[in-house]
This record gives C-alpha cells, structure tokens and sequence, in this order.
C-alpha cells in the first residue's frame, strides 16, 4: 500500500515536471515568434525586404514663377550588420574618400543604442547620407565586393538663386525629438529645420511609399512579392508657390550688403510678403550636402548672427515711426483734434525733464509734427493722454494706450507662416506699478511716445504698420507663402483685423507721411512716378543710432508698404529712407531707371564698420 502510494506521488510529480517543461517551451516560443520584435524582424528579413521609397519633395516658386527651390538627386549609403562579412575596410574607405577612423567611428556610432535607439543588426541603418552622384560613383561600381552595405537613391534640395536663405530655410537630419513627435520619421530622415522648408514640412514630404521584395535562403532579391501587390507607392509633395519677388529681395540683400539689419516689404491688400531680407544673411547652397554641418557650424559661431532671422526675430525701439500710432490714438481719445497746436520748445520741457527735438521753438498741428517728426509734440501728446479727466487714472488711461497699441499688431506675434517670430513688447500699467511700485505719471514714461524706452517691435511689425496705414485702418495677417497646391491656406491670411481707430484718422496721418516726403524728413524717397508716403526713425542705441525708414507707395492705391531697418546706420535720412525708395521703385516699375540703379550700386558699396561687438 505504502510502495502503490509512493509510486502514485513520483508519477505525479514527474508529469507535473514535464508539463512545465512544455509550458516553458511554450512560452518562450510564443514569446520569440509573437512577442519579440528582433524574432519577427531577423524571420521577416530572412524572407522580405521592405525598401522605403521617398517621395519628391515640393518644390518651391516666387510670386512670378520663378523656381526658387527644387530637388536632385543624392545618395544614402546603407549598411547591414547582419550581413556584413570579409568586408576590405581600406578598400571601403577608399571608394568613399573617408578614412579608417572616420569609418571605426561611424560603425561604432550606428551600433550605440544611445545615439540611434533604434539600432538592430537585422536591419538597414544608413552610414552615409546625402552623397552627390560623383561623391558615391566609385563606391556603385564596386558595391558587389562590400557585403552588407547597399545604396539608396535620394534627393536633396538645390537653389536657383543664392538669395533668401532665412525665408527658405533648409533641410536636417532628424533628431530623437523629431522622431518622438511624428512616427513618420525614422533615423536618417530629413526634415526642414528653419523657414518655409520647416513650417510647411508636412505639405512639401509628402507620403512615403514601400515595396515588398521577396529574398532567398541566400539573401538574394528574387522580385517583388506576390507581383507587387503590397507595395504601396509615394505620394510626391504638394508645390508652393511664395509671395516673395525674387527679384526685390536680391536688390534688398545687395543694397544691406556689409550692413546689419532688415528690410521687409508686404502687399497691403493681401498681407502678402514681397521680400523679407535679414543681413548678414548667407546662401542657401551652404547648407546642403556633406558640408552642411561644419557650415552651420561656421554661421552659428559668427559674432553678426547670420543665422538670426532679423526682420522677425530682431526686436528694437521703432524711434519715430512709432510716432503714426500715438497720433492715431491721441486722436481717437480726443486728447488732440487736427487742429491742436502743441508746443515744441526745442523739444518737451517740463521741469527738469527734457526730451529734445531738432525743430527749434514753435508749436504744431498733427500733420506738420509727422512731417517734421517733432518730438515735442507727441511727448505732449501722451502726457496729456496719461493726465486726462477722461481716465479715472493713470493705469486707466495707460491701459486705453496699450489696447490700441495691441490692435495695431504690437506686443504680440502678427501670426506670419514662418518659425521663430518674437513678439516684441508694449508695456502696460501693471509693468510699471511693478517697475515704479504704483508711484508713475506720464512724464515718468514719457520716451514710448517717440518710440523708445520699454517698447520693442520687430522690422515686420514696423512694416505691417505702414501697411495698415495704407490701408486707412486694417492689416490682413503677413505671410510668405501666396499658394499651396491643392490646398487652401489658413482664414488667418485672408481675413481683414481693423484697428480700434476711425479711417477718418487714418487719411490725417497718411496726409503727415505725405508731406514728410514733399517737405519733411523723408524728402530722398520723394518720386516722379508715384506719390510716397513715409516716416522716418532715428533710433537710440548704446552705440550709434539705428535708421528707421517706414512707408508706403503709391498713396491712393498703395502696392507696397515697407520697414528698412539698418544698425547704427544714424539718421532715417541716411540709410532707410534711399534704400526704402529704391526698394519701393523696383517693385512698383518692375525696374531702376538708370539714375536708381548708380545709386543702387553706391548704397551697396557703402561699409558700416561695427568693430569687434557682438551683436
């Protein structure tokens, strides 16, 4: 009975031992052939070759046709760890141009899953990428002797013109970042990394495509499986077509040659950019190919940050353009009519405190004071504003400023389709409660009524001023981009934003710009073909002031409204305003007469020497 019993027990206990033995095997088969990745990968790769097709990238035209930007082809050298054997390294390297340690590199690279997380040795991981056709020649004709390595053809993007490489931007490899925020992309992508190349990027990849090849035991490609029938083709990009001139924004960039600064010129009626210049500014070739990292690197590290693009990510004191807004808003309150005389005694005088003014002793209405660019007057301006019955306070009567100032598109991006624009800043009551611990008047804050002290805009929002005032009241959201294939842009570049000011106001201001041009500060932009409207600034600086030209042409059925902004280039008159007129002059007549085109040719010869500073 005992022997029956013990035997009863070892039967179960072995069977208990072999089925979980069975169910271990199970398991772990499951396991590899369900579960695990690198199984179904090393199994599927045994059998299947999934080759990606890239699709051709958008290309890229100017307002007039002109192709800016198209694609050529380029090469990806390819490498599989897996299949790599008796590879001749010196052989390798010298069919590429590299050298031994710059190959023992890049294989270790590849290899590190802390650099390329998702490394398998069953799959292609690219070595090499964006070679020319001449770059990868040999390396083609040779392929058969380096098992393991294989090429796939790409394109990288070429220019027409060596203009615009801020507004156009380039293309980069993708970081980890780019690969965590769209599943689109896997390591040795590409993807725009600045301007309309990375704001439009999902319009300009289009969709990739795949096609199924089907392998040996030996590895080799026997043809597409199942005839092609779980391929899937790519889709090319959708073209754009851009509202810039090309030829206007070459001008831009020759007139700012060894310059610091911006020029942005917009279509009033559309919103629509017609030149976006930032100087220093660099070819657009320089960041293509293998070159592309040590010539990024070489722009990064320039002390004039020809990287930075200015005309939306520069912020300065507008100096006396600013002064159309305080007259538009001084009116509209009924701090001023047009026929108020205010004083301008070399300047504004109160107390101890004075403003100065190149005018001398006399006292303006609001026309002549924009003609002049009297400082006195509009200083006056915002003090009465600051002190009104109207306002129950100060903050009151500043929060009322800072309102209109905000609807005119300060203080905050205007929403232009490019990357990286900077808002710049409109103060308001609680900025100088904090500043002046509640303790402040209008002569406390009395240089942002000249378009200095705490106020900042960028060179676009100066120029969609201009464009607002040419349009009596209204601006339509700035934007490079006047077309996308098959698709609609965005309501925001269509729809008008009107100011908190009256048009009536607006023809007073326009009649001051004017008379700037007739007989005021900005008599170089003057024209005998089209009548011009503009403002000069003359913006303080802890160097040399800035020149500041604002303005608009023709004045009754306005085609371009423009900002020139030059760094420590003085005066308005010295720099902004001729550069702004033969800007203006150019896209209106499509040409510079002859005269235009000598002093073209001075103002691009002309150096400003800014020393060692960085800037």
């Amino acid at each position: 009975m005992n022997d029956e019993f013990r035997y009863d027990n070892r039967r179960f206990v072995i069977g208990g031992i072999v089925i979980a033995i069975i169910a271990v095997f199970i398991v772990r088969l499951f396991s590899l052939q369900i579960l695990s990745k690198e199984y179904k990968e090393q199994g599927d790769n045994n059998a299947f070759l999934n080759k990606t097709i890239y699709p051709s990238r958008g290309v890229i035209y100017d307002r007039e046709g002109r192709l800016l930007v198209f694609n050529q082809p380029a090469y990806d050298v390819l490498v599989c760890m897996r299949e790599v054997s008796d590879l001749d390294t010196l052989a390798f390297c010298q069919a590429l141009n590299i050298t031994k340690e710059q190959f023992d590199k890049r294989m270790a690279d590849i290899k590190n899953r802390t650099l390329n997380p998702g490394y398998s040795r069953y799959t292609e991981q690219v070595f090499l990428s964006q070679l020319t056709a001449t770059d990868c020649a040999q390396l083609i004709e040779q392929l058969y002797k380096f098992k393991g390595f294989s090429t796939r053809l790409r394109t990288i993007r070429q220019y027409n013109y060596p203009n615009a490489g801020h507004l156009l931007g380039d293309m980069g490899e993708v970081s980890k970042k780019d690969m965590a925020n769209d599943d689109y992309y896997s390591r040795g992508d590409y993807i725009g990394k600045q301007g309309v190349e990375s704001f439009y990027e999902k319009e300009l990849r289009g969709q990739k495509g795949v096609e199924v090849l089907l392998r040996d035991a030996h590895g080799r490609i026997q043809g597409n499986y199942m005839d092609g029938a779980y391929d899937v083709a790519a889709v090319p990009g959708k073209n754009l077509t851009l509202s810039i001139d090309m030829e206007l924004q070459a001008l831009g960039e020759r007139l700012m040659t060894n310059k610091i600064g911006s020029i942005v010129a917009i279509e009033p009626s559309t919103g629509e950019v017609l030149c976006m210049v930032s100087s220093p500014t660099f070819d657009p070739h320089e960041l293509i190919g293998r070159q592309r990292g040590a010539n990024h690197q070489k722009l990064s590290q320039d002390k004039r940050k020809p990287l930075l693009n200015r005309a939306i990510q520069g912020t300065y004191p507008p100096g006396s353009t600013f002064k159309t807004s305080q007259a538009l808003t001084y009116l509209q309150e009924g701090i001023i009519t047009p026929e108020t005389l205010l004083p301008c005694t070399h300047g504004f005088v109160l107390g101890s405190l004075h403003v100065g003014c190149h005018d001398g002793t006399t006292s303006w209405t609001v026309v002549p004071a924009i003609a002049t660019s009297c400082n006195g007057f509009f200083c006056w301006g915002l003090y009465r504003m600051m002190g009104s019955s109207k306002f129950s306070n100060v903050q009151q009567a500043m929060t009322v400023w800072k309102d209109h100032m905000v609807d005119m598109g300060f203080g905050y991006k205007l929403g232009i389709d490019l990357p990286g624009e900077q808002r710049g800043f409109i103060p308001n009551a609680a900025y100088y409660d904090k500043v002046y611990k509640g303790s402040w008047k209008g002569q406390t804050i009395i240089s942002i009524a000249i378009g200095q002290g705490e106020v900042t805009l960028t060179p676009m929002q100066i120029a969609n001023l201009g464009a607002t005032i040419a349009n009596r009241g209204y601006y339509i959201a700035p934007h490079v981009v006047r077309e996308i294939q098959g698709v609609e842009l965005d309501s925001l570049y269509h729809t008008r934003h009107y100011t908190t000011v009256e048009r009536r106001y607006y023809d007073i201001v326009v009649q001051g710009m004017r008379n700037a041009v007739l007989m005021g500060t900005c008599r170089s932009a003057n024209s005998p073909f089209f009548e011009v409207c503009g403002k000069t600034g003359t913006a303080q600086n802890r160097g040399k002031d800035h020149s500041v030209f604002m303005g608009f042409a023709p004045k009754d059925d306005p085609k371009i409204a423009i900002c020139v902004f030059v760094e420590n280039g003085g005066y308005g008159a010295v720099y902004g305003v001729p550069i702004g007129a033969l800007m203006m002059e150019q896209y209106i007549n499509g040409s510079l007469c002859e005269a235009s085109e000598k002093k073209a040719s001075d103002f691009e010869n002309r150096v400003i020497h800014y020393g060692d500073t960085e800037r």
